[in-house]
C-alpha cells in the first residue's frame, strides 16, 4: 500500500492511512432521526434597510451576511427588491477561508464489499503527488456516507451532515462551471480547478454563485438543504478529475479526529 500525499505535502504513514482506508467503499454511520425541517429564511430589502439593522433583527452578524450574499463589504449598499439570504445561526462560526473539518465519532464497524464498482469510481488510493490542488473540507459535520458501495447502489462521493443553512465553502480555488438544478443533486454547484479536478456540491437550499464566476478556496459558494433527491439536510461532496470519481477522503486533509461512519438507514437512490 502507497503512503498518500496530503494537501501541506505531508504524507501519510501506513497506519494512518489503513485506518482511512476503513471509511471507503464499505463502512457507514448510524445517523439519528432527523427533526424537523427549518425553513431558509430570507429577506427582501425595503427602503432604509441596512446590514446592521437586518443583523439585529434576525440575531446573525453582519459579517454572515455580507458572506451569504456575496456582498462586497459590509458597508454594501442594499437595493429595494433584492431577496437577501440569511444563515441560520449554526452556520455563523465558518467563514471565508476558513478550513473546516469533520467532527464527532462512534464506534468502527467493518462491511464488506464484493460488489463490482462502475468504471467511473475510481476505488483505489490515488497517487496524484502534487499534481492536485490544496482541497479543504467544504462543510463542518461528521461524514455520514461514504464513497464507494452501500446497500442501495454505489456512491460517489461522501455527504457530511450539517443544519440547513449551514455555508458550504469552496474546496479549492478555481471557476464555477454549474449552478443550477439536477434531478439527483437538486441544487447544485460544480467548480472547475487545475490539473482537470472538478468538485461537486449538491443537495444545496441556496446556490450563492453564478457560471463563469471565480472563486478563491474557502469562499462561501451555497448554502446546505436537501434538495433533489434526498432525504435529510447533508452536503453530497464529490471529487472529479477527467471523467472519473475518486474517494475525497484520500484527497481532503486528515481530520483531527478520524472517525468511523455508517450509512443510513434510510438511503435514497444512490448518486450519479
Amino acid at each position: 500500500m502507497r503512503a498518500c500525499a496530503i494537501r501541506d505535502g505531508t504524507r501519510l504513514g501506513l497506519v494512518a492511512l489503513g485506518m482511512i482506508v476503513a471509511l471507503g467503499p464499505a463502512t457507514a454511520y448510524a445517523e439519528p432521526v432527523a427533526g424537523p425541517r427549518t425553513p431558509q429564511r430570507t429577506h427582501e430589502v425595503k427602503a432604509g434597510d441596512t446590514l446592521t439593522a437586518l443583523a439585529k433583527k434576525y440575531g446573525v452578524t453582519v459579517g454572515a451576511l455580507v458572506k451569504a450574499n456575496r456582498l462586497p463589504s459590509s458597508n454594501a449598499l442594499l437595493k429595494v427588491g433584492r431577496r437577501l439570504v440569511i444563515p441560520g445561526p449554526d452556520s455563523l462560526v465558518a467563514g471565508r477561508g476558513t478550513a473546516l473539518a469533520p467532527s464527532g465519532g462512534v464506534r468502527p464497524v467493518a462491511v464488506s464489499a464484493t460488489a463490482r464498482a462502475p468504471a467511473r469510481l475510481v476505488l483505489a488510493v490515488p497517487d496524484f503527488d502534487q499534481a492536485m490542488p490544496p482541497f479543504g473540507w467544504p462543510a463542518e459535520g461528521p461524514v455520514v456516507s461514504t464513497f464507494g458501495h452501500r446497500r442501495s447502489g454505489w456512491h460517489g462521493g461522501i455527504d457530511i451532515k450539517a443544519p440547513p443553512g449551514a455555508l458550504v465553502q469552496a474546496a479549492a480555488a478555481g471557476r464555477v462551471v454549474v449552478s443550477g438544478v439536477e434531478p439527483r443533486y437538486g441544487l447544485v454547484v460544480k467548480i472547475e480547478h487545475r490539473d482537470g479536478f472538478v468538485t461537486v456540491y449538491a443537495h444545496n437550499d441556496v446556490n450563492l454563485v453564478e457560471p463563469g464566476d471565480r472563486v478563491e478556496a474557502g469562499e462561501i459558494i451555497a448554502l446546505v438543504g436537501r434538495t433533489g433527491r434526498a432525504t435529510t439536510d447533508h452536503l453530497h461532496f464529490e471529487i472529479r478529475r477527467e471523467g472519473h470519481a475518486y474517494n475525497p477522503l484520500y484527497l481532503l486533509p486528515l481530520p483531527p479526529r478520524i472517525a468511523q461512519v455508517e450509512e443510513e438507514l434510510d438511503q435514497g437512490p444512490p448518486h450519479e
